[in-house]
C-alpha cells in the first residue's frame, strides 16, 4: 500500500472516530413485541432516541437531544400543536438561568433554538422541535424538550398529527 493511500485511509478512519454530532438519518428499525400502537412516538431518554412506531415489527428511529441532569421527565402526553418556523419565548426557568436572553426570538432567526419546526406537548412547556445547534443532538442538553436535527423534525412533522400519543421513558 502506498504512503498516500495509507494517509488517506487514516484520515477517513480518524474523521469517523471523532465525529460525535448526530447526523440526520431516520432509519427503519425492527421492534419486537411492541407494547405501543402504530403512530405512537416513543422517546427513550437514556438512548437519546425517538421512535415512531410504524407497525408491530418496525419503527422509524431518530437521534435526539433530551433533558440534562435534573431536567428529565417521563410520562405520556399528546402533541397539541404543530408549528413551522415558530417564534420562541423562553420559559421562566430558562430566563432565570439566562437573564440576558431576549423575551422573544422570532421564527426563522438563527438564534431561535426551536429550529424549523416544533410540535408542542400537552400539559407543559415542552416540545419536540428542531435546533439551531445541531451538535447538541445526541446529548443531555435541554430543559426537558426533545431536540431533533432540522431534517429529522421536518420528516417527523410530516408523519404525525395533532393528537399523536407521545410516551417519554427514562
Amino acid at each position: 500500500m502506498s504512503k498516500r493511500i495509507a494517509v488517506m485511509l487514516a484520515a477517513i478512519i480518524g474523521a469517523g472516530l471523532f465525529a460525535t454530532a448526530a447526523q440526520a438519518r431516520p432509519e427503519v428499525v425492527p421492534v419486537r413485541g411492541s407494547e405501543y400502537s402504530p403512530g405512537t412516538i416513543v422517546v427513550k431518554t437514556n438512548e437519546r432516541r425517538l421512535y415512531l412506531i410504524l407497525d408491530d415489527g418496525h419503527a422509524m428511529r431518530y437521534p435526539v437531544g433530551v433533558g440534562k441532569a435534573g431536567k428529565q421527565w417521563a410520562g405520556v402526553t399528546r402533541i397539541d400543536g404543530k408549528y413551522r418556523n415558530p417564534a420562541w419565548a423562553p420559559p421562566q426557568e430558562v430566563k432565570h438561568d439566562k437573564p440576558n436572553i431576549p423575551d422573544l426570538i422570532p421564527g426563522g432567526s438563527p438564534k431561535n433554538p426551536m429550529g424549523v419546526a416544533a410540535m408542542t406537548l400537552a400539559g407543559g412547556e415542552y416540545a419536540i422541535h428542531g435546533t439551531n445547534v445541531p451538535g447538541s443532538v445526541g446529548g443531555f442538553v435541554s430543559y426537558g424538550c426533545i431536540r431533533m436535527l432540522n431534517p429529522d423534525i421536518t420528516d417527523l412533522y410530516g408523519r404525525v398529527s395533532v393528537g399523536t400519543k407521545v410516551v417519554v421513558t427514562r
